[in-house]
């Protein structure tokens, strides 16, 4: 599922330098379609293509910090929370800890971090109140920059081209660079059967105001930058910042990734770095069982086969005065295995008030999505009601069967009468909980 953190600071930059931007601004949620990786493995990723990172490497326990301190072999290092959200320096743990990132002096303070963070939850701006869990910590030597810049290079749509998007005001938020001082972002696009020229790089390089002797160093970073982004199907490079050292090294001293998921089948190696525990179970599970599904923060829980007619339910939704709980699309496949797994999902969500069943049948017949339909409620024992809104073949049995199933499942034809329904009954068994009286006796079913 696309989580907006980095990818919408680097909406608002691309916005601000009139660019499209290659990634949907925030309002509805989306399916991930891009893998994110941690930190470590963005480091050991830029080593393989020889690109300069701080010397530093992973570990899960505090022993294993102690000893990758020692290894480091200087007093003065980092010690980074591997959680996949933004915002980690300024982040709590839920044992109270503050900061997911931290200055460490020796071996036996990266082993007194790492048993603080390892196995607790990080709080952060991005993460929500619930947190995510730390299972690693990056402990990386501590490099003083004399110079940091920003640059990222992603694909935009608008052109169909991957651009470099860059700024010599590095180490800080880019939202607040694009806010601030617009001018400071430059951007850079690059004709895909051309790639970064040498004149390209170095100019980029120039414009960040790199000193004249790491020119060419910082041109050879770009260059491979962009080797990466291209080989391994990436999406997004983000590094923030991009340093000039005091001692005239070229440094990436942190790094976001993003992997295009359609490439799956031809990355494996990078697709096995996924870790599935930064991100939602529910979501996690839909995806194995080949369902679209992103949680959102309303009531009404939505089941539909199509992505267009999923995004237009809970346009409708909303337009009714209601607030849908998910976006769930079953796609082709709206089989019962399939409408009762959704089921589970939508239902696992305590908010949920009401569920708008709203199928077309096309490629799958409604009178096999309405015995599904059937049997799951009847095998689920749901109390909350059920709007059902079915259209296409066989749309007359369904409806059959609906109506004679004994199952309190209101069958509507028209769209919008569906969705008032919807929010009408949602708000109604919202009442109902309020003032704790039961489902059945206010919806007098």
């Amino acid at each position: 599922m696309f989580r907006l953190g980095s990818s919408r600071a680097l909406a608002s930059a691309l916005n601000a330098t009139k660019l499209a931007p290659s990634v949907r601004l925030p309002g509805v949620a989306q399916q991930r379609r891009a893998l994110s990786i941690h930190e470590y493995l963005s480091a050991d990723l830029l080593k393989q293509y020889g690109v300069g990172v701080p010397k530093g490497a992973v570990a899960k326990n505090a022993e294993e910090a102690k000893a990758v301190a020692k290894e480091i072999g200087t007093e003065d290092m980092v010690i980074k929370a591997q959680v996949l959200a933004g915002g980690r320096g300024k982040g709590t743990f839920d044992n109270g800890l503050k900061g997911g990132v931290r200055v460490i002096y020796s071996p036996h303070e990266a082993g007194v971090f790492a048993e603080q963070m390892i196995g607790h939850k990080l709080i952060t701006k991005q993460t929500g109140a619930q947190g995510r869990l730390c299972n690693s910590v990056y402990i990386c030597e501590r490099k003083f920059a004399r110079r940091e810049f920003y640059l990222a290079i992603l694909m935009d749509r608008a052109t169909q081209t991957p651009v470099i998007v860059s700024s010599s005001q590095g180490g800080m938020d880019i939202e607040t660079v694009a806010k601030e001082t617009p001018d400071a972002i430059n951007t850079t696009y690059i004709d895909i059967n051309v790639g970064v020229t040498d004149e390209m790089a170095r100019d980029i390089a120039t414009k960040l105001g790199f000193s004249e002797q790491c020119i060419e160093d910082a041109k050879d970073t770009i260059q491979r930058l962009y080797k990466i982004f291209r080989e391994k199907d990436s999406t997004q490079i983000e590094i923030n910042p991009l340093s000039e050292t005091s001692d005239h090294q070229v440094l990436c001293m942190d790094a976001k990734f993003g992997f295009d998921d359609n490439a799956d089948f031809r990355q494996k190696e990078v697709f096995e770095w996924r870790d599935t525990s930064q991100e939602d179970a529910d979501e996690v599970r839909a995806a194995q069982s080949g369902l679209n599904f992103i949680k959102l923060d309303g009531d009404i829980g939505c089941l539909v086969n199509g992505a267009g007619l999923a995004m237009a339910t809970m346009d409708i939704i909303k337009l009714n005065g209601g607030q849908p709980a998910n976006f769930l699309d079953v796609g082709g496949g709206a089989t019962p295995a399939a409408i009762k797994e959704a089921f589970e999902l939508i239902t696992s969500d305590s908010k949920v008030t009401a569920i708008f069943v709203n199928i077309f049948g096309g490629i799958v017949r409604c009178d096999h999505i309405a015995m599904g339909l059937i049997q799951t409620v009847e095998a689920l024992n749901l109390k909350i009601p059920i709007i059902a809104r079915l259209q296409g073949t066989n749309v007359e049995q369904a409806h059959q069967l609906i109506n004679e199933s004994g199952m309190k499942i209101f069958s509507i034809d028209d769209l919008q009468s569906a969705s008032e329904k919807a929010v009408q009954l949602s708000k109604m068994v919202k009442l109902a909980r309020d003032i704790d009286v039961g489902v059945e006796f206010t919806l007098g079913i």
